[in-house]
This record gives C-alpha cells, sequence and structure tokens, in this order.
C-alpha cells in the first residue's frame, strides 16, 4: 500500500496531509479532514515505549477505519531498538500504509526523554532510529523534521540528507527550530532548500493557514505535498478551500453559521462513538468546540458556555440557541 502514498507524491496533483497533532489528529478528525479532500492522514504520535509495553492508551491511538486509507502511524522514541519493535508491531497488527518517525515535536515532557525534536541534537542517532525501523517492518519509513534544534545547529538539508540515507522514503519538513517552538514565520526557504539536496518526495508543512497559502507553499517551495497542521483546527474545510486554489479554481467561502455547526455536531457524534470512555467524550472534545466558535459575532460568550458542558445534547441546545438568535439578527439586519 505504500506505492499509492509514492504514487500520490510523484504524481500531477499536489496531495494534502493532515498532520499528525496529539488531541487533535484522532480518527473521527480525520475522517472527516478525508471528506473535506485530505489526501493522506496520519495518526496522533504515539509513544514506541507505550507500544511496546502494551499500554492500553498508547495502543487506543493505533486504531483507524479502513475508510481512513492511505494513513501512517507516527511513533516516537529515542531507542532505536524499541522503535524498532514498536514498528514492528504497528506493521504487523495494524498494517498502515507507512510508519512516519517524529523527530519534530518540540513539547518538553517528550524532548527531555531525548524524543521528538530532542533527537535532532544526535543525528547519529536520528541515523540509527531510521534504519532500525526501516528493517523492522516492510512498510514504508518516513520522517517528520524541524530545522534543528536551536539556531546553532539549524541545517535543515544536512539532517535531510542523513535522513534519506538511513532510509527515509518521504520527508517532511516544518521549517522552524525546536527552540523557536511555534513562534515567528516558518522558513519556507528551507524546504525549497530541501527540495533541492534530495532524491525523495518532502512535504512542506508550517503556517498553512488558508487555501491559497498551500499553493503558495506549493508554487515558492517545489514540495510534493503540503501538510496542513494547525490551520486545521475547527476548520477541516480548508482542505476543500487548499484543493481549489492548487488547480486553480476559486476558492470557496468559509461555512456559515449553520454549515459550521452541523459539521461541529457531526465531529461531536463521532468523537463520541470512537472514544472508549463517553463519560470523557464532551470533556475532551470541548478543544474543537473552542475551534470552531472562533471568530463568530459573540463567539467568547458562547464558548465560556460550550467549556462548561458535559452531555452532547447540552452542546446542541447551546448551538441551537446560538443559531436561532444569529439568524433572527441577521433578518432584522436585511
Amino acid at each position: 500500500m505504500s506505492t499509492t502514498v509514492l504514487d500520490l507524491l510523484r504524481g500531477d496533483s499536489t496531495p494534502l496531509y493532515l498532520a499528525p497533532q496529539a488531541g487533535v489528529s484522532e480518527s473521527p478528525f480525520r475522517r472527516l479532514c478525508r471528506r473535506f479532500g485530505a489526501d493522506v492522514l496520519v495518526s496522533e504520535f504515539v509513544s514506541a515505549a507505550g507500544i511496546v509495553q502494551e499500554s492500553r492508551r498508547s495502543r487506543e491511538y493505533l486504531r483507524f477505519d479502513e475508510a481512513e486509507r492511505p494513513i501512517g502511524i507516527q511513533i516516537f522514541g529515542a531507542e532505536p531498538a524499541v522503535m524498532a519493535d514498536a514498528a514492528a508491531f504497528v506493521a504487523e497488527v495494524y498494517a498502515p500504509d507507512f510508519v512516519d518517525i517524529n523527530f519534530g515535536c518540540p513539547v518538553k515532557k517528550v524532548v527531555k526523554r531525548n524524543g521528538g525534536s530532542g533527537c535532532l541534537r544526535d543525528l547519529d542517532l536520528v541515523e540509527r532510529i531510521i534504519r532500525a525501523v526501516d528493517d523492522a517492518t516492510p512498510l514504508m519509513t518516513t520522517v517528520k523534521i524541524r530545522s534543528g534544534f536551536d539556531e546553532k545547529s539549524r541545517d535543515p538539508v544536512s539532517i535531510g540528507l542523513r535522513c534519506e540515507q538511513a532510509g527515509a522514503k518521504v520527508i517532511c519538513l516544518h521549517p522552524r527550530t525546536r527552540a523557536d517552538m511555534y513562534s515567528g514565520e516558518a522558513r519556507w526557504s528551507e524546504i525549497s532548500a530541501l527540495v533541492e539536496a534530495l532524491e525523495i518526495p518532502v512535504i512542506g508543512n508550517g503556517d498553512v493557514r488558508s487555501g491559497d497559502d498551500a499553493r503558495r507553499m506549493r508554487d515558492e517551495t517545489g514540495c510534493a505535498a503540503v501538510m496542513i497542521a494547525r490551520g486545521s483546527h475547527g476548520d477541516p474545510w480548508i482542505f476543500r478551500q487548499a484543493r481549489a486554489a492548487l488547480v486553480g479554481l476559486p476558492v470557496p467561502p468559509d461555512p456559515d453559521v449553520e454549515e459550521r455547526f452541523e459539521i461541529c455536531l457531526e465531529h461531536a457524534r463521532n468523537a463520541i462513538e470512537f472514544e472508549t470512555n463517553p463519560d470523557r467524550a464532551i470533556i475532551d472534545f470541548r478543544k474543537h468546540l473552542g475551534w470552531y466558535t472562533k471568530g463568530l459575532p459573540d463567539g467568547r460568550r458562547l464558548r465560556t458556555e460550550l467549556f462548561l458542558t458535559s452531555t452532547l445534547e447540552e452542546v446542541e441546545r447551546l448551538l441551537e440557541g446560538y443559531r436561532e438568535q444569529h439568524l433572527a439578527e441577521v433578518v432584522a439586519g436585511s
């Protein structure tokens, strides 16, 4: 199945990826983004140690629906042998289309264990991890990196070349360092440099917040695919807009309040159905409620009320009340 992804990357169209995002890229959201045009999906990042130690929570992150293919499972860790064992388990039991290695997460609790972007402090370790994972599974091995650990070590081309040498078949670059976290602007010129330097496909990631951003990234960098992360929060229709921009069609407008709430509730119902602990489902979903209502008139008041909900019925009641009030104001204004 991994050749399907490579075919997409080497085809005439520019594939759109949903980024692996902890607490966001769960199966219900992945399926929603697929409906709006995401071509390739990637799971939340999963601890290799948790997989090997048979952590129930870690293994829950590995679940996906067949309708989500092509999909990759992303794992992180700093021990090559453990990463290899985790990759072998994922390939045998879940059989995704590819295994992705996280060398990009900047979160302190991950980095302090040398995981995520912490690995970028030791490129020999990066190579050993990639080789171990690639040898452990017949699936395609891909990697996601940052431009370096800090400004002093910033050298995405050297990092990318080491990853390619070690066996990575696709590389995604978020052109910020770990020290940058999410501040400042992503340096898209570093994506261009990586495209020029490598033989393998390069995916661009960082600061894609609209359909036009996706087109600009493709045009400015020559990347083989565009990965969308925070731009998708509460905005799965960004993939529909990005596809239109990429093929030169008019970019569809954002949904109106009624359609936005319908999408939000579809997402919420699927999240409740998917969650193994229904009592926590809406509580965990509150962040999405905040994103779906961002930018709406009097949205802060609505979010304050939504963040106190604990059932789907309460969410439905609040959204319906807001919708009715909004429509009444529209009618009165017209």
